[in-house]
């Protein structure tokens, strides 16, 4: 058991003990102050009181005689021990009458204000009979045959409150503290097997069917759990294919200068080699960098207001160029306004790339449409080339890094502009899509988020 099972068992468990201890020690002292309370040999409830007033109004109105026809009918309906006691100490019945129980209720009818539990009554001949209604049964030792409580006494004594207060408290706070200890025990294990580099590691299935804080933080855990282990994945096969990818130009390089070495004659065509290699090394670099920061969530993001039809409209401008000189044309479309809240350095990146791949592929004398309009709060940058298309079960892979299809044999690039583009746009709230486009093609749809103040504009 930990720290935190102690302290709120302990906790728990003193609070409930001084409740139950408080709680006997009432009932104690106000049995106390019952058996403090006069008359004690008397029946203390409303039905007795009722029953004596009744026998009183019998006896004065009526006389003895029709006071012991109304008692046998009395008692035949409600067998209560009425007793009508004359002055020489004899009961009209001739029951043995208490003697201790007979002084306190004379007493208690002489007393000012006359007690309803005892009446004093003068019969139409001129004797005087005392009414009074004694306890049925004399108290009993408790556990004895025939016993029965004694409605002025508490049903247990306050050791017995007082015991029972202590196990309850102590199942109470020994269950409440399992309960709430076990599943921290649970994190803490999360952790220690997360810090080891198990970041496979969950926490939610130990949770069960908990629906409080812990629960929350147990699936917060398996949250952070589940984006370190893709981050970690991620770089990981980054590091994979950078590494394959750098392979290539770096063996280039080495056989230019081993030519260079070989045949000095060579050195002008070697050097223009070596420069074109290393132009390749230096963009490679620039891009794997550029994709490790998004990745990573520390590429700068400035919070400007960026107009998606003025930038796609530039980006489309200067891919025309590039694509006419490929023997490809480029469409644009786009009306309205479209702004969006973000980097326009990135968004920029996005667009481009997305572009560019598609001036890359698509079919010679074909042309690339690019268009910019507003679906309610999402604005929507569309591309479409009229290539080859990719494999349905290869849309998801084509923004993975280094993806290169069978399509892309024969072109130029490294695999990563879909890749830093998808990050972009994931980077502004968005999300970026690929679909195939019948008749052969591919069309990539970039979804970004309008801010609120564009839709009211609109409105």
């Amino acid at each position: 058991m930990g720290r935190l099972f102690w302290k709120i068992f302990l906790a728990f468990w003193v609070t409930l003990v001084v409740a139950a201890a408080g709680t006997g020690t009432a009932v104690w002292l106000q049995r106390r102050a019952h058996e403090a309370a006069p008359p004690d040999e008397l029946a203390l409830g409303p039905p007795h009181h009722h029953a004596v007033d009744m026998a009183a109004a019998t006896l004065q109105h009526g006389g003895i005689a029709a006071l012991g026809a109304w008692m046998k009918e009395f008692q035949r309906l409600r067998p209560v021990p009425l007793y009508v006691v004359d002055e020489q100490g004899r009961d009209f019945l001739g029951r043995e009458v208490n003697a201790g129980a007979l002084a306190k209720a004379r007493a208690a009818a002489a007393s000012e204000p006359q007690w309803r539990g005892a009446r004093l009554v003068t019969a139409a001949d001129g004797k005087s009979y005392l009414l009074f209604v004694p306890q049925a049964l004399a108290p009993r030792p408790r556990g004895s045959p025939g016993a029965r409580p004694d409605p002025r006494e508490p049903p247990l004594p306050p050791w017995e409150f007082i015991a029972i207060g202590v196990a309850t408290s102590l199942a109470f706070s020994a269950l409440l503290a399992w309960y709430l200890a076990r599943p921290i025990r649970s994190l803490r294990w999360a952790f220690d097997a997360a810090a080891a580099g198990r970041l496979d590691t969950r926490v939610g299935p130990r949770m069960g069917r908990r629906r409080d804080e812990i629960a929350d933080l147990g699936r917060d855990f398996d949250r952070m759990a589940q984006q370190l282990q893709s981050l970690v994945s991620s770089q990981r096969r980054l590091l994979h294919d950078v590494s394959h990818e750098l392979r290539s130009p770096l063996a280039r390089l080495q056989a230019a200068i081993g030519l260079a070495r070989q045949d000095p004659s060579r050195l002008e065509a070697t050097l223009g080699r070596i420069e074109r290699e290393s132009s390749r090394l230096d963009e490679l670099v620039g891009e794997v960098l550029t994709l490790a920061r998004l990745e990573t969530g520390t590429a700068q993001r400035a919070r400007e207001k960026v107009d998606l039809v003025h930038l796609a409209a530039s980006i489309a401008e200067d891919a025309r160029f590039e694509a006419e000189t490929l023997g490809r044309k480029l469409a644009f479309s786009g009306e309205g306004e479209a702004q969006v809240i973000g980097s326009a350095a990135l968004l920029h990146r996005a667009v481009e790339n997305v572009v560019r791949n598609a001036v890359k592929f698509t079919r010679e004398a074909s042309t690339v449409e690019v268009a910019v309009h507003a679906e309610g709060k999402t604005a929507v940058v569309s591309v479409t080339d009229h290539g080859p298309g990719v494999p349905p079960a290869d849309l998801e892979k084509i923004f993975g890094p280094f993806y290169r299809g069978e399509s892309s044999a024969g072109t130029s690039g490294f695999g990563l502009g879909l890749a830093i583009a998808q990050r972009a746009v994931d980077a502004h709230g968005g999300r970026i899509r690929a679909a195939n486009v019948p008749g052969g093609g591919l069309r990539i749809d970039i979804e970004l988020p309008l801010p609120s103040f564009t839709s009211n504009n609109r409105a």
